[in-house]
């Protein structure tokens, strides 16, 4: 079904009268597709706010620096936790909807963490500034529901490159302010961002009109929750806890078992969170498991970069820079991920979604590789962040629209998701692994201790290492397979059926 026949096709019985009324307006494109993108960078940057306040927060809240990490880890968690039901609330109440209820309670957790004075009231107001990266995923369902087929493919690259934008550009913005002003403003200016974003989606934003029949799974969002807390803790923890402790290992076993519990239970559903029926078809599955090493690799130059920048000059590793200079060496990254959208979107259109997230991912594993000969000068380091970003730029504009032409179009939203969430789980084993990797390689000048060249290149040689396995997954995505009646892309080759 059209954007336009969706439009014109006001009689659905959901829909309140006032919601029939505001379809009768006609749809500024435009104005939706940079709606999406700010809260898209709206939601990025809660992600990143406190990356730069970290090492001041056991003191500035009197806790241990284990306990300190906490007011970062939940915001990963909740992200990992939230983004797949809200994809489906979305996909059965309305996108627009759980939009505007996802950007409120960032607002709240805004509010929240301004008033925080220990770190339990952090921790709380960071968890729910976490679930806002699900606006991503429902911003790009919107776009498949609203927008012309012909506008589609830029408009998803430019809101899937917002993920990384909005990190890379927020990381200075963050040094800035806690550099010379009360951290607590932080949250002043996340909260008010958050609230212009909920703003523009009231006025610009049309009703869903295209919405799932049935019910929300709720002993199916619960396990789903349950096992993606034990797993995603055992991964970020398991570095301080101790990888052979029991409540690693427990968390990480029982999370495992849960999760397979949970599967068994999707599959007999009639109305699960996640179809994995569709969720384990070769196109979704295989685009879902490279998405792991899209965000590994994305999540890896911001964990080892930093590190070399920052590093005293007199260990014979570091190039002594600020944290304020190390975060701009990192911010064209994230600005050639936007600069690069447009063009990701036309090779897509050219050659399929596919060859882009294999030139992507391929790219990706080029910087790594570079960075094994490059790690001596500032420039260096700006050179390796903007090769990947412009890799992982490409990957990201790929994969939603390999998920969307191969799942039903009621069904969008809690498909990238999921997809969402493999990006996560990525990043999450990037910063355990490599973090392991820089904490077991070291060297000590004087009272420094830094990772060691060999630490360094070791990290390098895993992320790149990563990457391959990333396009060796892309490869093996199908260039055409059976599509659904009503799929969400009935596009090119790629996207359409071709039994």
């Amino acid at each position: 079904m059209t954007s336009l026949d969706e439009k014109n096709d006001i009689d659905r019985p959901w829909l309140t009268d006032a919601e029939r009324a505001e379809l009768q307006r006609p749809v500024n494109q435009r104005a939706v597709v940079v709606t999406l993108a700010f809260t898209g960078l709206v939601a990025a940057f809660m992600m990143t706010l406190l990356t730069p306040l970290v090492p001041e927060l056991p003191t500035i809240l009197g806790v241990s620096t284990s306990d300190a990490q906490w007011a970062v880890t939940v915001t990963l968690l909740a992200a990992a936790i939230a983004t797949p039901i809200t994809g489906r609330l979305g996909d059965l109440y309305g996108k627009r909807r759980m939009v505007l209820i996802v950007l409120a309670l960032v607002v709240a957790g805004s509010v929240v963490a301004l008033f925080a004075t220990s770190l339990i009231p952090l921790i709380i107001g960071r968890a729910l500034q976490g679930i806002g990266i699900g606006v991503i995923p429902l911003g790009v369902s919107i776009l498949r529901d609203v927008l012309h087929r012909d506008r589609l493919g830029g408009a998803i690259a430019l809101v899937s490159a917002t993920l990384g934008v909005g990190g890379a550009v927020g990381l200075p913005l963050a040094a800035v302010i806690s550099q010379y002003l009360d951290w607590h403003f932080l949250f002043v200016v996340s909260g008010a961002l958050a609230l212009v974003g909920g703003l523009l989606v009231w006025k610009f934003i049309p009703v869903s009109t295209l919405r799932s029949e049935g019910r929300f799974d709720v002993l199916g969002a619960i396990g789903l929750a349950v096992g993606l807390t034990g797993i995603l803790l055992a991964v970020s923890k398991g570095g301080s806890w101790g990888w052979g402790s029991p409540v690693t290992l427990g968390l990480l076993i029982g999370g495992l078992v849960i999760l397979i519990l949970w599967g068994m239970f999707e599959l007999r559903s009639s109305s699960p969170l996640i179809d994995l029926r569709i969720a384990r078809r070769r196109s979704v599955l295989l685009t879902n498991l490279a998405s792991i090493m899209v965000g590994f690799g994305f999540f890896a130059s911001t964990v080892v970069l930093p590190q070399i920048l920052e590093a005293p000059l007199g260990t014979g590793v570091g190039l002594g820079q600020s944290m304020l200079i190390a975060s701009l060496c990192l911010m064209p990254s994230g600005l050639v991920m936007w600069a690069m959208s447009p063009v990701a979107a036309r090779l897509t259109r050219a050659r399929g979604a596919r060859t882009s997230l294999v030139l992507g991912i391929s790219i990706t594993a080029v910087g790594y590789l570079l960075a094994l000969f490059l790690m001596t000068e500032i420039w260096h380091m700006i050179l390796i962040a903007t090769v990947v970003g412009f890799g992982v730029g490409f990957a990201y504009a790929a994969m939603p629209t390999l998920i969307m032409g191969a799942v039903p179009a009621t069904e969008t939203a809690a498909s990238n998701g999921l997809n969402s969430v493999m990006r996560t789980l990525g990043s999450t084993v990037a910063s355990a692994v490599l973090g392991v990797v820089l904490s077991t390689h070291v060297i000590t000048v004087g009272e420094v201790t830094t990772p060691s060249p060999e630490g360094l290149q070791l990290a390098f040689i895993i992320s790149m290492s990563g990457a391959l396995v990333g396009v060796v997954f892309a490869l093996f995505i199908p260039r055409h397979h059976k599509a659904y009646a009503g799929s969400s892309i009935p596009d090119r080759d790629d996207l359409t059926v071709q039994s």
